[in-house]
């Protein structure tokens, strides 16, 4: 039996979204989130992504983004 190493890319972002700007998606007016990644490159994906980290004050804090070798994404988790 062989075993195969499934390694995945990864970048850091510091996002600061407040909630009326993040009800933009709900209203179907904001798609997608374009930002900056600590390590300088950008990186755009979708808004709905986020859902999960959002309270009543907006998104906020330091992510790590996941994806795969053909740069999609694979998963989000909030750092700290």
């Amino acid at each position: 039996m062989s075993y195969i190493e499934i390694v995945m890319n990864s970048i850091i972002v510091s996002l600061a979204i407040n909630s009326a700007e993040f009800s933009r998606l709900y209203r179907g007016e904001a798609h997608e989130v374009i930002c900056t990644a600590k390590d300088g490159r950008t990186v755009r994906f979708p808004a709905s992504k986020l859902r999960q980290f959002l309270t009543h004050d907006g998104i906020y804090g330091d992510f790590k983004i996941y994806f795969s070798s053909e740069n999609r994404l694979v998963k989000i988790e909030k750092l700290g």
